[in-house]
């Protein structure tokens, strides 16, 4: 009877679990730091494929080509940042229509539109919302691995606490500060900062590949050489002849620069190259670097 009855259990328990994926579920970022936090919550269960993960190349010059288009032929989930950073990759969904794929668009989870900062990866609130968003998704579409994904998006949130403590005490210490930038990139970390940016039409002109005003070029450069900035953030993506110039000049001021990135680096999680970006910072508005 024990036997019979352990077989009936097992048996019940077979026809009630939701059936394992023959594969990994497939997701498609469209850039890097979305796929790591989709690796990061995902772990085996998912095959992660990122299109913008070379931190050499500028996202803002990028074409999508055929291969980009085959990566989402399978795909079960897709990540897009939106507020008008990858048009490429909305036109190929739009294009490509699959049921049942499940699209995020980071634009809508933090309320940003065409036309505000795109740079959305820059606030870890963002990012946690896009991992929730992921466990959600990913057990729907992977109900058998539900609690795999539930723990990895809750282990993903408590990961950010030290990024989020960082940000906390740096505000204490920095608020106020008047900084300037070349692009806007940083703009979300900086107001979570409570910094003061300056420049911010130059930048916005820069990111939009137009051409800044000589009045703007001239405001930047009189804050650099009146010393009315602590420090100079630019895009070490990007390479403009007029950024480059600016950047030379505020070496030459001694104020210091710090380059970032819109794009994660191979040898690095989200977390850690979040936390190298603000370390530099700190110390550059501290003085311990020029």
């Amino acid at each position: 009877m024990i036997r019979k009855f352990l077989f009936a259990a097992a048996a019940a328990v077979a026809l009630t679990s939701a059936p394992a994926l023959a594969e990994p579920v497939k997701v498609v970022a469209a850039e890097n730091f979305y796929g790591d936090v989709a690796a990061q919550i995902g772990g085996d269960n998912v095959a992660v494929t990122s299109i913008l993960s070379n931190p050499d190349d500028d996202p803002h010059l990028f074409e999508a080509s055929a291969s980009t288009a085959k990566a989402l032929v399978d795909a079960k989930i897709v990540v897009v940042s939106g507020a008008d950073y990858d048009p490429w990759m909305e036109k190929l969904l739009s294009a490509n229509k699959a049921p049942g794929r499940r699209e995020i668009l980071v634009a809508t989870l933090a309320h940003r539109k065409a036309g505000d900062n795109p740079h959305l990866w820059y606030n870890p609130a963002t990012m946690k919302a896009v991992g929730n968003t992921l466990g959600v998704d990913l057990a729907i579409v992977d109900p058998a691995h539900r609690a795999d994904y539930q723990k990895g998006a809750t282990a993903f949130a408590a990961s950010l606490e030290p990024l989020e403590a960082k940000i906390s005490a740096m505000r204490a210490k920095y608020a106020g500060q008047p900084i300037t930038a070349s692009e806007p990139v940083f703009g979300y970390m900086a107001e979570l900062l409570g910094l003061k940016m300056h420049n911010e039409k130059f930048a916005l002109a820069v990111m939009n590949n137009a051409e800044p005003s000589a009045s703007e070029v001239a405001g930047f450069e009189d804050d650099l050489k009146g010393h009315k900035v602590k420090v100079m953030l630019y895009n070490a993506q990007a390479s403009e002849p007029a950024v480059q110039r600016l950047v030379q000049i505020a070496k030459d001021e001694k104020i210091p620069v710090v380059g970032v990135s819109e794009t994660e680096p191979a040898d690095a999680t989200y977390q850690q190259w979040m936390m190298s970006q603000l370390d530099a910072l700190d110390k550059a508005l501290s003085g311990q670097t020029q």
